[in-house]
């Protein structure tokens, strides 16, 4: 026999609030890892969606929108808020419930948020998060007047320690059942006279229901005094980046040593028990040595998606933001691009997506255009394999990685260069000072670690799933190019010379000499467009096809043994500016609705790479590197 709640269909009910109000952690703490993260149809807005079983045995849908002050929307993120809220997204009808998520600790702009929802006639429930930092801090709330001027039940949560949980779901399981569609929409875009309204409100209930805390969290006050400072706070934000670059490379060796040590003995495993011939070299020499030269650099990436992920959690970010706000307006950005530049040290295509928080087009543009010269995870596989190669591995000053130090300066070329590149953008396309940066400090919390493991567990899947996707098939590929044709009768070169590899790295070669490319590096930058890493991948398959009886040889080892110190420092120069990766200018086409953006980006990174790698193989010459 059927029960109710088995008969009913799934119910769709979306999270929806303020930026730092703690909506994320509250869907991650709802779902946990039956979630999947997809993009809106038509927008690159990323879409998480979960589904959670009440304790009725009914399976709802948890939708977590991006978040917004205001359904009246000025941003890429928050049009999609309201359009989602509306109903008004091509293919997909209205919640039939929202959970509207507010820090309990800051409530002044989630009421004004509250009462347009109240408008849009959507049954909804409103969650104070955080309660447990309101209570320590004594702040009183009248949780049965706000729920009465809001016209929507009240629920206190703690989603990190998962309190209130049950009850919040209980409620909007009600909702679902007793209220949907019985509220017509109020709602329409407001004008001038009706925002100072609602506005006024919105102050009217917070004085009514909520009074000054007992306890007022000073520790914050007294954090920020030095993290805010102009001097140190700068001096404290560069030493977090230091010791993350620093950490990048150092923490991950043992790990990186492990998987490279697996690799190498599955390929020396496959070359004792399978015959030589083509079905051993394509398994040893294009998919272990091609596939695990990219997913040995897996430990690096995950630290440092860890460092951001703390800084996201903890309420440092934002300060970070507002820290740089000035030197980033220096150089013709707004403050909220600080956040997808660091970003984009985890990948482009993230950072790019989140420049839709900048409400000024020129602005958003300008941060779009430098967002790929801040150096992603996917150039760590190839800074760390010539790094490797040719840095050796000591000791600076008694504490410092030699190679640690290399690294950061890499990356920091990237900043430097992300500003330089916009200062140029402002002064000389778009004249005209920035906007002023506002933003809500949110406060200070202890990062969770469920959380954190989670997100760090999608990072994982989405590498390892690129690796299989796009590398892989590539390698095969790649195997294909290097080993077809083979070499004619009496050939003397080595075989790979005569291969379709051999053949087209040969034309493409001439045009890099200038910058002390051979024709391997020429080669490896054509499937480095799929994807960064994919040229490391390349190399390892080329090179273990030109060299079958040391396929197991490390592939750092074989390139300091055939590539000059200069040839490689110009690898590296021209990997700091090169765009070498295709989906990143697609999301750029599909971020700014035009062919032009991607093109001029295309054109300018391609030229400043060019330069970089021929003044620096030129100069590395000169002083005897060659």
């Amino acid at each position: 026999m059927t029960s109710q709640a088995e008969s009913l269909d799934p119910a769709r009910i979306a999270l929806v609030g303020n930026p730092n109000s703690g909506k994320t952690a509250l869907f991650n703490a709802l779902t946990g890892s039956r979630q999947k993260v997809a993009n809106y149809a038509g927008v690159t807005v990323e879409r998480k969606e979960g589904v959670l079983t009440t304790a009725s045995g009914r399976t709802l849908r948890l939708l977590d929108l991006p978040g917004t002050y205001s359904l009246r929307a000025r941003s890429p993120d928050e049009v999609v808020t309201r359009d989602a809220i509306l109903g008004r997204l091509a293919g997909e009808s209205a919640p039939d419930v929202l959970i509207c998520v507010a820090d309990a600790t800051n409530l002044r702009l989630v009421l004004r948020l509250a009462l347009e929802l109240k408008q849009v006639g959507r049954p909804f429930v409103l969650a104070l998060n955080m309660f447990d930092i309101a209570q320590r801090q004594g702040l009183r709330i009248d949780v049965e007047r706000l729920a009465s001027e809001i016209g929507a039940p009240i629920v206190t949560t703690v989603a990190t320690r998962k309190r209130g949980l049950d009850d919040l779901i209980a409620q909007a399981e009600a909702l679902t059942v007793s209220l949907a569609g019985e509220h017509a929409s109020t709602w329409h875009e407001p004008d001038a006279a009706e925002i100072r309204a609602a506005h006024a409100e919105a102050q009217r209930i917070f004085k009514a229901c909520v009074k000054p805390p007992e306890r007022p969290d000073t520790i914050t006050g007294k954090i920020d005094d030095v993290l805010l400072n102009p001097a140190a706070g700068l001096l404290i934000l560069g030493l977090l980046l230091f010791v993350m670059f620093q950490a990048v490379f150092t923490w991950a060796t043992p790990t990186m040593d492990l998987i490279d040590g697996g690799f190498a003995a599955l390929a020396g495993w496959v070359g004792a028990h399978l015959p030589q011939g083509l079905l051993g070299s394509l398994i040893a020499d294009g998919l272990i040595a091609g596939v695990g030269s990219v997913l040995v650099f897996l430990p690096q990436i995950l630290i440092l998606f860890f460092f951001i992920l703390l800084l996201e959690d903890s309420g440092y970010m934002a300060r970070a933001a507002f820290l740089m706000d000035k030197i980033m307006g220096g150089a013709g950005l707004h403050g909220r691009a600080f956040i997808p530049l660091l970003s984009s040290f985890a990948c482009a295509i993230p950072g790019i997506m989140s420049t839709r928080v900048i409400d000024n087009r020129h602005d958003r543009l300008t941060t779009i255009l430098v967002a790929p010269l801040m150096t992603c995870s996917a150039r760590i596989p190839v800074y760390t394999l010539i790094i490797g190669a040719f840095i050796p591995q000591k000791t600076v000053w008694g504490f410092l990685s030699l190679q640690g130090l290399v690294m950061f300066g890499l990356y920091a070329s990237g900043i430097v260069s992300a500003l330089a590149v916009s200062f140029v953008i402002r002064r000389v396309f778009w004249r005209g000072t920035v906007e002023p940066f506002m933003m809500e400090l949110p406060t200070y919390r202890w990062p969770e670690p469920r959380n954190v493991l989670l997100n760090l567990w999608a990072r994982a899947k989405i590498f390892i799933t690129r690796a299989g996707k796009i590398i892989l098939p590539l390698m095969v590929l790649i195997w294909v190019l290097a080993t077809f044709p083979y070499p004619p009768e009496g050939a003397t070169g080595p075989a790979i010379d005569y291969s379709f590899a051999g053949i087209l790295g040969g034309w493409i070669e001439p045009l890099l000499r200038p910058i002390g490319f051979n024709w391997q590096m020429s080669i490896a930058l054509i499937p480095g467009m799929a994807a960064r890493e994919v040229a490391v991948a390349t190399l390892g398959t080329v090179y273990a096809v030109s060299d079958p009886d040391g396929a197991a040889t490390a592939l750092s080892a074989t390139l300091s043994s055939q590539w000059s110190l200069a040839s490689a420092l110009s690898f590296l120069a021209w990997y700091v500016f090169a765009p070498q990766c295709a989906p990143t200018l697609a999301v750029v086409k599909r971020e700014t609705n035009s062919w032009l953006w991607p093109t001029v980006m295309f054109v300018y990174m391609v030229a400043l790479a060019y330069l970089a790698a021929f003044v620096t193989y030129h100069v590395a010459v000169a002083m005897g590197a060659g």
